[in-house]
């Protein structure tokens, strides 16, 4: 009788830890889809953006985008194309 009461009781908790689980991933979704309809004001992007360090990101990524344009040109060469 006692196993039976304690099987009864493991499901419960089972199926409240999964109730419990599924309710975070549903607030994890909302949190998400709400904080991709802010928009920020041209104020906010400046303060919140790092304009010399994007800067160089962009450099760096326009070199990578030369080197891998050279490098399909150079293929392209050796294969015949």
């Amino acid at each position: 009788m006692k196993s039976g009461k304690q099987s009864i009781d493991n499901n419960s908790s089972a199926e409240h830890v999964e109730q419990h689980l599924q309710e975070l991933e549903k607030a994890d979704y909302e949190l998400l889809y709400y904080s991709q309809e802010q928009s920020f004001s041209s104020d906010e992007m400046t303060r919140l953006v790092n304009e010399e360090r994007l800067n160089e990101l962009m450099a760096q990524s326009d070199a990578f985008l030369r080197g891998l344009n050279d490098g399909i040109k150079d293929f392209d060469k050796s294969t015949g194309n």
